[in-house]
């Protein structure tokens, strides 16, 4: 029989947390375009940070376990390097990624979230976007907030907007 411990060095309380951050937008362009700007390295570093922070490396590997890296960098000189890997993965419509582990499975440390996007094709040929930043805790998640999530997460998609017009 499982009982409460005052141990429990995760103080985790053993179910989901709760504490998402969500960005939802509709694209005029189909789920394998977008599936394309994020997937590939060239076209994501053009869009995934809000101007005038760029990135400067990504690789991505869209399989369970595979890596998803980004080194990001702001316009004073700062670096930002955020290591995950994919937990998983649905062609074109769907990847969850983590920045918990990383390649091997390997803990990096201290999470900070875990990220969940999903593309829905509309009749019109367009897409839904849903993407959903998971928190371990309401501290981080308040983190992420005044980091400028709303603003950084619109911004990047107000981009990534602008890049399908392209493709």
């Amino acid at each position: 029989m499982a009982h409460e411990t005052d141990a429990n060095p995760c103080h985790t309380p053993g179910w989901p947390a709760g504490f998402d951050l969500e960005l939802r937008r509709r694209f005029d362009a189909p789920p394998e375009k977008i599936w394309q700007a994020w997937m590939t390295p060239d076209l994501l570093k053009q869009w995934f940070c809000p101007c005038p922070w760029r990135v400067s490396e990504a690789t991505i590997d869209p399989r369970p376990g595979g890596v998803f890296n980004t080194v990001m960098n702001g316009p004073n000189g700062e670096v930002m390097p955020n290591t995950g890997v994919f937990l998983e993965v649905v062609p074109g419509r769907k990847w969850i990624t983590t920045d918990a582990f990383a390649p091997g499975w390997k803990p990096t440390g201290l999470p900070f979230m875990v990220a969940e996007v999903t593309l829905t094709p509309t009749e019109d040929g367009g897409t839904d976007y849903v993407a959903i930043a998971r928190h371990w805790s309401a501290d981080t998640m308040k983190q992420h907030e005044q980091m400028g999530f709303h603003q950084g997460w619109g911004a990047a998609a107000d981009q990534l907007a602008e890049l399908l017009r392209t493709l």
